[in-house]
């Protein structure tokens, strides 16, 4: 049966019956719901002393580890110290070689040789005093730093052959006379060089040479070439000067020889080349 004809068939003469029958039920629904809100409550003062006292328990337990934690640490870094120390107490200390007496040279050690140096330069001018060992003999050279290679004046120059290598013969000038000194090498290569007032290059031997300017000895590559009509007898260029030497353009014979090279001391050219 329908809520029409649960009604009647006057549905507006029995509104006010089903009003009445509506609230009761809402008042039996109301009581059921009743039962979940009535729920005691826990205190709220117990609770709240309960979680103070977890709190100071835990700030206790930090404060414990963290007194253990620092023991620790001091136990391991006192270990490790004792360690340390057994170890230096049974490690013996390296001892260094004692360093050898080193025996003085006999260029440095002649008497009255003058030579400047800026930061371990040679310093020298546009003219300087140059021994050759091979000749013992003093010829004034000059400094050129616009020339690639040193040259020395030299006559007679004969190519030949010795062991199966090139050598060369030639005469050197004998400074303030007529006099010439026969001298042999072994070529070390040889060089085209092309001048301004000649239309082919000239081919020139080279040999390694050994000398002395102030306190610097050196051996270096010349070229042999007859400079009987320049002014002087050695010309020395760039592979002497590079890395050794400075010009200072200002000046002439800035450096000077041992007195005896000026003197022509016959032994010291053994002496020197033991230097090398």
């Amino acid at each position: 049966m329908g809520f029409k004809g649960f009604m009647g068939s006057k549905p507006r003469g029995n509104v006010h019956l089903a009003l009445p029958l509506l609230m009761i039920l809402a008042g039996l629904a109301g009581c059921s719901a009743d039962q979940y809100f009535m729920v005691p409550k826990s205190n709220l003062e117990t609770v709240n002393t309960s979680v103070q006292n977890q709190r100071a328990t835990l700030v206790t337990m930090e404060n414990n580890a963290k007194v253990r934690f620092e023991q620790a640490i001091n136990d391991q870094t006192a270990f490790t110290e004792t360690i340390l120390q057994a170890i230096s107490a049974q490690v013996k200390a390296p001892e260094c070689p004692p360093v050898p007496k080193q025996q003085a040279c006999p260029a440095a050690t002649a008497a009255k040789a003058v030579a400047s140096q800026l930061k371990g330069k040679l310093i020298v001018g546009e003219v300087e005093k140059f021994f050759l060992t091979a000749a013992e003999t003093v010829y004034n050279a000059r400094i050129d730093s616009g020339a690639e290679t040193s040259s020395i004046d030299a006559r007679n120059i004969v190519r030949f052959e010795r062991d199966g290598s090139n050598w060369v013969r030639f005469d050197v000038p004998v400074p303030g006379s007529e006099g010439l000194l026969t001298l042999e090498k072994e070529v070390s290569r040889r060089v085209k060089i092309l001048q301004s007032n000649v239309d082919d290059p000239e081919r020139r031997v080279v040999v390694e040479l050994q000398f002395v300017i102030g306190n610097h000895t050196q051996v270096a590559e010349f070229t042999l070439t007859d400079r009987s009509h320049l002014t002087h007898q050695v010309l020395i260029g760039r592979n002497v000067l590079r890395d050794v030497m400075l010009i200072d353009v200002g000046k002439e014979f800035a450096t000077e020889l041992p007195d005896t090279m000026i003197n022509g001391n016959s032994g010291y050219r053994d002496a020197i080349r033991d230097t090398l």
